[in-house]
């Protein structure tokens, strides 16, 4: 299944916690994941293209998988950290 989608990735949760609440406070996706995530895609805003779902870790995967467009995930653990993940359409 082929999915666009951009994520910020951090290491702790409350890290994602504290980046859960400014993107509910109206703060850019982008901008947070260019500053706080620690992926090499946070120099792109957090874009990873639009790629084959199973490329994918499996909890990341069925996370993205069932996003609508612009809709972004709760908070996903994979063994790489915490993700926040939105769907790019």
């Amino acid at each position: 299944m082929k999915i666009h989608v951009s994520h910020i990735l951090v290491d702790q949760k409350h890290e994602a916690e504290d980046l859960q609440k400014k993107l509910q406070e109206g703060v850019s996706f982008e901008d947070l994941a260019k500053k706080f995530s620690k992926c090499p895609s946070a120099k792109s805003g957090g874009d990873l293209g639009a790629v084959d779902s199973h490329r994918f870790v499996p909890e990341f995967a069925e996370a993205a998988e069932v996003l609508k467009s612009g809709e972004i995930s709760n908070l996903v653990k994979t063994r790489f950290g915490y993700h926040l993940i939105k769907n790019l359409g």
